[in-house]
């Protein structure tokens, strides 16, 4: 029997479970998000304080639906990182599925199940054929907890698993990077949390993690 789960609607419990997901305690498995922190340029945060006032502008009016967020705050993030520059190439809506074999007892009979779960990668940005940052934007209302499942489930997809690969989940004014790494069983950290509502603009923290994974990985 065949079930298809839309990644969704997938649980950090369900990842444990299925795929023996667990999450690193050790400080150093994700140092890249606060270790060998280039700089940033005046212009760029000239540039990203007039996002950040952009997005709350926008914000005034309505919440923001995920494709405003994509266009106000994370176009100018990608481009400022080089992600729209060679080696790296940018996927949209790029759809995959993973699978695991289960057993379910009901009791009577052992009866082999499927689970397929299926969905499509907001932003995918690559370099060659490998997979390097998955990014999840999602409206300005919804709970970035609800999302980290979701990329975790993409992240377990990657095609080159001996790689680790690296998440951004964002709702366009709260930010949290993921890094994956499939080793005997799949191990992922997280970031710090970067918000837009702190007297600061940690746009610029969050660009210089983008541009820090643009070193690590090209």
């Amino acid at each position: 029997m065949v079930q298809v789960i839309q990644a969704q609607n997938v649980t950090l419990a369900y990842l444990k479970q299925i795929f023996a997901l667990h999450k690193s305690e050790d400080e150093q498995f994700f140092t890249e998000w606060f270790d060998y922190i280039p700089e940033i340029s005046e212009f760029e945060k000239q540039y990203l304080d007039r996002v950040k006032t952009n997005y709350f502008n926008v914000l005034e009016n309505a919440p923001l639906l995920e494709e405003a967020v994509k266009m106000v705050v994370l176009s100018p993030l990608l481009d400022l990182a080089g992600f729209y520059r060679h080696p790296f190439y940018i996927a949209t809506e790029e759809s995959v599925e993973i699978s695991e074999e289960i057993i379910i007892d009901d009791e009577k009979t052992f009866e082999e199940t499927q689970e397929i779960i299926k969905g499509k990668i907001d932003v995918l940005v690559l370099q060659d054929k490998l997979w390097l940052l998955i990014i999840e934007s999602k409206r300005s209302s919804f709970s970035l907890a609800k999302a980290i499942p979701q990329a975790l489930t993409y992240m377990l997809a990657n095609p080159q698993p001996e790689h680790p690969v690296y998440s951004l989940v964002m709702n366009g004014e709260d930010f949290q990077f993921m890094k994956l790494l499939k080793q005997d069983k799949p191990v992922y950290a997280l970031s710090d949390r970067f918000t837009l509502y702190r007297r600061e603009n940690e746009l610029y923290k969050v660009l210089n993690v983008l541009k820090t994974l643009g070193q690590v990985l090209s």
